[in-house]
Formats: structure tokens, C-alpha cells, sequence
């Protein structure tokens, strides 16, 4: 989860808001396909994952008992605020390709378990869960494009949001308790908000050399918002 301002180092590249139009569609066209090629790899990635022979022991490991949940997840979150920082290098482009393979990886891992059981015992959600979550995406980035508002005033109430959401899922996992359904329908709109923040971001707050860093924020977004979709339908179907 990410919610913070550009802080990339000066540089020689205009801002997106105020770039000529044509360098603004340009960087807009680079984010989207860096944006496409990171959710292609990540399925390609999980499907390897979730089919291969040493998958069920690798569950085995992450769901073994609750701390070894607890401690993947905050393996989880050390790996992608690194990716992140990767991505935002001004210095190297290889070190921001770097943290948006990282990046996928990552997200690649911590979705295993779920995809499995979903492919296990779920017959048809996976594809039902990514349709919607790519359609509630494309409306949502609609909305900004048309709209032109930034969003940027989402970015202290996404903080508090997620920040509340990780206590909540550390207690769940310590006490063993279910947060239900609420909770899904409250992380998806919390997803829904941090696509909203990070397309407006897109369009005003990036710099036009920084496509793999706005494309790896959209990205952890999207993949937040497959996470609680599939969820919710896993459980609908439960």
C-alpha cells in the first residue's frame, strides 16, 4: 500500500501537469503499457506458481500456523516499500525495472496460497474476480481522465486507512478471529481510492521520466483490489 507525495529528486523533466501535450500523452502511454506488461508478467508468474509441483509445501510454509502468516506478510511489505524505492531511483532505470520485477514477484508469492485454494475449489472465480477487478479499474481510471480532479486529498485518509487495515489484520492473525465481510467490502474500497489517488498522480504529480514508478503504484493497486474482489466472491460461492 503506497499513498505518498513525488519524491523524486530535481531533475531536467517537467511534471506531467505541466508538460506539452504531447510528452504528457507519451509518458501517460509508457505508464499503461509498463502497467500492462507488470499484470501479464504477474499472471504468467502465478500460473506457474500455483501449478507447480513444490506449491503445496510452499503453502504448507507460509500457512503452517499464524506468526509464520504473520512474518510472509511482513516479508511482504519490507520487499515492496524496497521495490518501491528501486522504482523511484533517479539515478539508475535499471534499479526501477528492478523494483517493478520485485514488485510483481512479490505480489506473485503472497497471491499463491489464495489462487491455489480459488483454482482448487472455486471453479471459474479467478477469471470472474480478474474481469471485474480490470472493469471497476477502467471505470475508476475513466472518472479521472474525464474528470481531471486530483485526488490527491485522498492521500492522508488512504494512510489512516491503511494503516488501521494492517493492525486489524495482525490481530485477526494473532487472535485468531475472521474479519468478514465488511472488511472485504472496506479494503476494496480502500483499492478503489488508491487507484483513484495514484491515476490522478498519473496525470499531474509524476515527472514524465517516472512510468516505472507510476506504473508499479497502479499496480500494487490493482493487485490489491484482485485481492479483496476474489475474496469476496470465494466467500459468495463458500
Amino acid at each position: 500500500m503506497q499513498a505518498t507525495e513525488n519524491p523524486y529528486a530535481p531533475s531536467n523533466f517537467t511534471m506531467a501537469a505541466h508538460a506539452e501535450a504531447s510528452e504528457r500523452a507519451t509518458f501517460i502511454a509508457k505508464t499503461y503499457a509498463h502497467l500492462a506488461g507488470a499484470i501479464l508478467a504477474f499472471v504468467a508468474l502465478t500460473a506457474v506458481l500455483v501449478n507447480a509441483s513444490f506449491t503445496p509445501g510452499l503453502i504448507e510454509l507460509m500457512l503452517g500456523n499464524r506468526i509464520s502468516w504473520l512474518i510472509v506478510l511482513g516479508i511482504f511489505m519490507g520487499v515492496n516499500w524496497m521495490a518501491d524505492s528501486w522504482a523511484r531511483s533517479s539515478t539508475s532505470q535499471g534499479i526501477q525495472y528492478a523494483g517493478l520485477g520485485l514488485c510483481v514477484i512479490a505480489w506473485s508469492i503472497i497471491f499463491t496460497p489464495l489462487l491455489y485454494i480459488a483454482s482448487t475449489h472455486f471453479s471459474g472465480v479467478i477469471a470472474t474476480a480478474g474481469i471485474t477487478t480490470l472493469a471497476l479499474f477502467g471505470v475508476l481510471t475513466a472518472i479521472v481522465f474525464i474528470t481531471r480532479q486530483d485526488f490527491s486529498f485522498l492521500r492522508g485518509v488512504l494512510m489512516f486507512g491503511g494503516i488501521a487495515a494492517m493492525g486489524l489484520i495482525a490481530c485477526a492473525i494473532i487472535f485468531n478471529f475472521s474479519l468478514g465481510p465488511i472488511f472485504t467490502y472496506a479494503m476494496i474500497a480502500l483499492a478503489c481510492g488508491y487507484i483513484l489517488y495514484d491515476t490522478s498522480n498519473v496525470m499531474l504529480h509524476y515527472r514524465t521520466d517516472q512510468y516505472v514508478a507510476a506504473s508499479l503504484a497502479l499496480f500494487a493497486s490493482v493487485a490489491l483490489l484482485f485481492w479483496y474482489i476474489l475474496q469476496l466472491f470465494m466467500s459468495a460461492d463458500d
